[in-house]
């Protein structure tokens, strides 16, 4: 009876210790990005430096890399995207790297459970990219991965450890298919003209055609200042002062009578003062 009473009492106090939570060593972290007219979204574990040599020693060069720690590193693209020249359909994909001196061969994989290098199989690789090492002055403590340089259809994965940092960059295509939505929405009863405008002047770099849709949508909405103020932007990039200093002013006009003094602003220092 002792010995059962001794046996249940062990029992329970390891069930006890069992449920004590304790913060991982690295922790995960899932990042998100809008990108082009879908997403980007990474899955990591984040190790720290924890005063070790970190790459050469702890992560050693010429050796697979899962970039992380803990489970594999998930890549997931909502659209199609371009990576190294390639082609990749939406899904996910892992991210694995093989660190060099100078630069790390970065690995899109269609493998998404390679979290050791004996795990890693060459043949299910998507793209591999050569990365140039950038030195940091300032060291990262905490494995470090954002999206960053975010532009209309590009923008770059940064990876960065201790004094370590190296940018993937990854693509996507998607003019052509706004320019379709954009002359299929002017073809309609109700046409966005700023939008339009507004397309074909920071996408297309096509001022003329710009100028000609912004100029219908001032015509139809004549107390939007806003537009007034994307017409003069327009203008004074065509080289034509008389007509941007002309709108600007119907801007100010505008926007101080609606109380709006962002757009007084904006116009008297973007344009006005740098005719």
């Amino acid at each position: 009876m002792k010995k059962l009473l001794l046996l249940a009492a062990l029992f329970m106090a390891a069930t006890s210790f069992g449920q004590v939570n304790m913060p991982q060593p690295s922790t995960t972290q899932s990042i998100k990005q809008n990108f082009g007219l879908g997403f980007v979204e990474l899955s990591y574990s984040r190790p720290g430096v924890k005063g070790r040599k970190i790459f050469g020693d702890v992560v050693p060069f010429d050796k697979v890399w899962r970039t992380g720690a803990n489970g594999a590193t998930i890549l997931n693209f909502s659209e199609d995207v371009i990576i190294g020249g390639k082609n990749l359909k939406a899904g996910k994909y892992g991210l694995l790297s093989i660190p060099g001196k100078k630069e790390f061969t970065l690995i899109i994989t269609k493998d998404l459970n390679v979290n050791q290098p004996a795990l890693y199989k060459p043949e299910n690789d998507v793209v591999r990219v050569m990365a140039p090492v950038m030195k940091m002055d300032d060291a990262v403590e905490t494995l470090t991965m954002q999206f960053a340089n975010v532009k209309n259809e590009s923008c770059e994965l940064h990876i960065m450890w201790d004094k370590v940092a190296v940018a993937l960059p990854i693509f996507v295509t998607i003019a052509d298919r706004i320019k379709a939505d954009v002359e299929k929405n002017l073809a309609s009863d109700k046409p966005n003209y700023q939008t339009a405008a507004t397309f074909y002047y920071e996408w297309l770099k096509d001022n003329n055609k710009a100028l000609a849709l912004i100029t219908k949508g001032v015509a139809e909405t004549k107390d939007a200042f806003w537009l007034y103020l994307l017409k003069a932007r327009i203008e004074k990039d065509l080289g034509d002062k008389v007509s941007a200093k002309a709108s600007a002013e119907k801007c100010i006009e505008l926007a101080t009578a609606a109380k709006n003094g962002d757009y007084v602003r904006m116009a008297q220092e973007d344009i006005l003062k740098k005719l």
